[in-house]
C-alpha cells in the first residue's frame, strides 16, 4: 500500500511518464544505447559559439539532463551546472537550477540553457535515467524483480525474490538521500 501510494504522490508531483510495469514492458520502452541529444534553449540567450560548445558538452552527458546558467555570468562561470542522469528532465532542470542559483554571484536566477534527452526522444509509457536504463537491461531478474526510482534524484536501485519490493525501495531511498523519495517503477 505504501509503494502505490508513493507511486501515485510521485506522478502527481510532476513526474509524468514513470509508471509501474513489467520488466519486459519496461525494456520494450526504454531507449536503446546511452547516446544523447541536447535540446538547446532559447531563453539563454547564447551566441552560437557557446551554443556549439554547450551541444557538445551536453551530448556527453547522461541522459535525462539539463545544464542550467546564470545569465549575468554567462556560459563560463563558475555558476553553470549540468545535472545528469535523473529520470525526466523536468527533475534534472529543477536540480540544475537550483545548483546554479546556489552558486552564481549575479542578481537575476539562472536559466536551464540545454536539456538532454535520449537520442530520438519521444515520450514513452516508462523514462529510466542512462544508468538505470542499462542496469534493467542487465541486471533485471527475469522472475521475481522489482526496480524502485528517485523521481527527485535520479537514484535506483534493483532487487529480486520475496521482499523484492521493500528491498529496492529501500536501497533506492539510502542512494537517494535525505530526499528518500523512491517509489516502484518495475515489477515482476
Amino acid at each position: 500500500m505504501q509503494v502505490k501510494l508513493g507511486l501515485m504522490l510521485a506522478l502527481c508531483w510532476g513526474t509524468a511518464g514513470m509508471a509501474q510495469v513489467t520488466g519486459k514492458d519496461a525494456r520494450a520502452a526504454l531507449f536503446k544505447g546511452a547516446e544523447a541529444e541536447v535540446d538547446l534553449r532559447p531563453e539563454a540567450g547564447l551566441p552560437e559559439d557557446q551554443a556549439a560548445a554547450l551541444v557538445m558538452v551536453g551530448a556527453g552527458q547522461p541522459y535525462y539532463g539539463a545544464i542550467a546558467i546564470s545569465p549575468d555570468e554567462g556560459l563560463m562561470s563558475e555558476a553553470t551546472v549540468a545535472a545528469a542522469n535523473h529520470h525526466t528532465v523536468e527533475a534534472a532542470e529543477v536540480a540544475a537550477k537550483a545548483a546554479c542559483d546556489a552558486k552564481k554571484t549575479g542578481a537575476s536566477p539562472c536559466v536551464v540553457a540545454a536539456l538532454i534527452r535520449p537520442l530520438g526522444w519521444e515520450v514513452r509509457p516508462l523514462m529510466l535515467s542512462a544508468d538505470a536504463s542499462e542496469g534493467l537491461r542487465k541486471d533485471y531478474p527475469a522472475k521475481g524483480g522489482a526496480l524502485a526510482v528517485s523521481p527527485a534524484t535520479g537514484a535506483w536501485s534493483i532487487a529480486e525474490g520475496e521482499g523484492a519490493v521493500e528491498t529496492a525501495v529501500g536501497a533506492c531511498n539510502v542512494k537517494a538521500g535525505a530526499v528518500a523519495d523512491c517509489v516502484l517503477a518495475v515489477q515482476d
